[in-house]
């Protein structure tokens, strides 16, 4: 009887679904209703138990929801329509520019996951579009070819509450057309610019633009305004539109150039790197008010297009949308994208708040917990082993000594390859599979030290306690590691070692910071460290920079048309193509992933020139934010999150990588998709192993070739072990110095 029963409520159940495929509202609507009321796109997707993302897919047509989401969506979209009829005749309501802040405020929790609670907390009418600020321009007109008309091409961005000070964003792209300067801000939006130099521009900027971003951070400060001169703008203000050569290499215009006059005379100041392609124009600041403007020069390499595509050939509509998406989404950019990954850090984790009045009701500046801190560590403080070459500490060494692994923490992504077996040569494929955002996925929820390092002798090995550790792991062998709590047999001559970047066996004891020496005891193995350096003073400092590049990466590739929601197969077709859909998001993809292993880069900043000397301290060194070890740490947890998952899959499928390369592994296979190698089971993956997917950590599809292109090449230059993950993308071999 209970059998007969299920069936029945199975059937009915069935038949209430089918109820629940009445057409929904056509997808503008559907973004119409929601704007209508105020709601943001998180608010809908906590009610109804879904991601922000794919409520931004159900709104743009890509995607339609599912049952039972099906279902509570029609309802909630019923209950709006009731309260927000569409204007008479159908037309449609008026454009408003879409508000880009760096800091989007975070939506009013809805106290019930069911979706009518949305609608029945609604109690207020949307507020009316801000007026048009003096100075501006209708948002329907443009002055040039180029530029688009309010909204045009814009990105869907859940709507928050705008800080008057900076309703016109965060950045500004100076042009000039048929004698006309105009700041093209982003949504549309083109402002009048009466300056006629670059003080009586910053004077504008700061007085009358409106234009800047809050602060990420409660103790931290509000962001810059940035703007962005085209050659034309260059030109009007008496600046050259390229560097020289001598120019290019100091990265600065001369100190006796007529505009840095000028800035002088009106009591401007630059920043110790001048007048180049990131220059920062500033007055001291009075209190907690900032003079302060951003200045960004594409046709000086502002925009390196390794990371930035040719967006500084873009014009100023355009460029304003990249940079503008990228500012509301990441921060206002600060220089490279390396620069602009270390200044995130500290916006989120600023070195100093204000502390509780005194008995006199005065606050003073005291540290922020859980920040690096506003003093750099003293060069003569840092552990020998963690800094690099050339290090002041190390300046007794003997000229040409060459420092090895039991003197060196030497923690870099994996670089390693092996010949092929007689069994992968009959199969016809190499399929590479990247890691998306590996080095981001590896500093998610990493604890890392904050301040000095303790030396101790002989110390009982701590896998939470971040530092640097001498220990042994020769005697590792991966024929024969745990996974889990079994035991597992394997190739071990097939694998890489997860110690060293290039895959070999450790020799004897070297520096390994605290994920690597972790992952010998996981594997089954003890282990004993000789000495260590470690700091008890730690914390999770890049877990807000996790969230936050985290959440931008994906927002952009769910704008592409790939979200985090799809299925392997449906993945992979998203994934086919997903740049052409719109050039200008597929630039700021490429920029929030170079921002990650740029930021992390920076961590450990080598000397630039000016004159430098081994021995010499460098500029870079007087930074809170330079910490090799953090960098270290990070990386470690990449290579050993990679190994991982390598270990797992070669113990169910008996598959071992062929190359890898930092966060590209191949396989040889049977067939050119990576659902040819990978363990799915009814669209599920295995268990700690690779997955299909677009979020940090999950893999997406690095490129096929045939394995005897492999042969071949490898043939060719006659390099059994050349790495071939280098160029499985497009099969394109160039320069192989050295083997590789």
């Amino acid at each position: 009887m209970p059998n007969e029963e299920e069936a029945l409520f199975g059937a009915v159940d069935a038949l209430l679904e089918q109820v629940s495929q009445a057409p929904l509202p056509d997808p503008a609507e559907r973004k119409r209703l929601r704007e209508a009321a105020g709601l943001s796109q998180s608010q809908i997707a906590k009610a109804l138990d879904a991601r922000r993302e794919a409520v931004g897919n159900w709104e743009a047509g890509r995607t339609e929801p599912r049952p039972p989401k099906r279902a509570a969506y029609a309802r909630l979209l019923e209950g709006l329509a009731a309260r927000f009829p569409a204007p008479a005749g159908n037309a449609p309501a008026a454009e408003v520019p879409a508000a880009f802040t760096a800091a989007p405020p975070e939506p009013t929790p809805v106290p019930s996951g069911r979706a009518t609670a949305v609608a029945q907390n609604l109690s207020a009418p949307p507020a009316a579009p801000p007026a048009r600020p003096p100075g501006a321009k209708p948002t329907n007109t443009s002055q040039r070819p180029g530029a688009k008309k309010a909204g045009a091409n814009r990105v869907p961005a859940d709507r928050g509450a705008v800080d008057p000070r900076f309703e016109n964003g965060p950045l500004a792209v100076i042009d000039v057309a048929d004698g006309q300067v105009s700041a093209y801000c982003v949504g549309g939006l083109v402002l009048d610019v009466p300056a006629k130099s670059i003080p009586a521009l910053v004077e504008w900027t700061l007085k009358e633009a409106k234009l800047g971003a809050p602060r990420l951070s409660g103790p931290g400060k509000d962001g810059d305004p940035l703007l962005v001169l085209t050659e034309a703008a260059l030109e009007r203000y008496g600046l050259p539109t390229t560097l020289t050569e001598e120019e290019r290499l100091t990265g600065r215009i001369p100190e006796g150039h007529k505009v840095i006059k000028q800035l002088a005379r009106a009591e401007w100041q630059l920043t110790k790197r001048g007048f180049g392609p990131w220059a920062r124009i500033y007055r001291p600041a009075r209190g907690s008010e900032r003079a302060c403007v951003q200045l960004c020069i594409p046709s000086w390499q502002a925009l390196d297009t390794r990371h930035w595509g040719e967006a500084g050939q873009l014009p100023p509509a355009e460029l304003a949308r990249v940079l503008g998406v990228y500012a509301a989404r990441v921060m206002t950019p600060r220089g490279s994208t390396a620069v602009t990954g270390l200044e995130l850090m500290t916006a989120l984790h600023p070195p100093t708040r204000a502390s509780e009045p005194d008995a006199d009701g005065k606050r003073r500046s005291e540290h922020n917990p859980g920040s690096l801190g506003e003093d750099a560590i003293d060069p003569m403080n840092w552990p020998p082993c963690e800094v690099p070459d050339g290090h002041p500490i190390l300046k007794d060494l003997p000229r040409f000594h060459v420092r090895g692994p039991a003197e060196k923490l030497f923690e870099e992504a994996y670089d390693w390859a092996r010949p092929m077996t007689d069994a992968e040569c009959t199969l016809r494929h190499l399929v590479g599979i990247d890691v998306n955002m590996a080095f981001a996925a590896g500093a998610n929820g990493l604890n890392v030290g904050l301040g000095e390092a303790t030396h101790v002798k002989a110390p009982a090995f701590d896998p939470k306690l971040p530092g640097s550790w001498l220990v042994d792991l020769s005697h590792v062998d991966l024929s024969k590691v745990k996974v889990g709590k079994e035991w597992v047999e394997l190739d071990g001559s097939l694998l890489p070692s997860p110690f060293t970047p290039k895959g070999e066996r450790p020799e004897g004891p070297a520096w390994c910071a605290t994920p690597t020496v972790a992952y010998a005891q996981e594997l089954g193995y003890e282990v004993r460290p000789i000495e260590a350096w470690v700091r008890y003073d730690n914390g999770r400092y890049l877990d807000g920079w996790y969230n936050r590049l985290r959440d931008a990466y994906l927002a952009t590739m769910a704008d592409l048309g790939v979200d985090a929601d799809l299925s392997p197969a449906d993945f992979l077709a998203a994934m086919d193509g997903y740049k052409s859909r719109d050039p200008e998001l597929a630039i700021v993809t490429s920029a929030i992933k170079a921002t990650v292993k740029g930021g992390l880069g920076k961590l450990r900043e080598r000397p630039r020139g000016e004159g430098w000397r081994p021995g010499e301290p460098w500029r870079a060194l007087s930074r809170p934010t330079w910490r090799p070890d953090i960098r270290a740490a990070v990386i470690s947890r990449t290579r050993i999150n990679l190994h991982r998952k390598i270990v797992k899959h070669a113990g169910f499928t008996g598959q071992y990588p062929v190359a890898i390369l930092s966060d590209c592994v191949v396989y040889a296979a049977d067939g050119p998709s990576p659902l040819d190698f990978l363990p799915y089971r009814e669209g599920k993956p295995l268990p700690g192993g690779f997955k299909l997917g677009i979020n940090p950590g999950l893999v997406k599809h690095e490129g096929t070739q045939s394995v005897l292109w492999g042969e071949e090449v490898r043939d060719r230059f006659n390099a059994p072990e050349l790495n071939l993950a280098r160029y499985i993308k497009d099969g394109t071999v160039t320069d192989i110095d050295n083997g590789e």
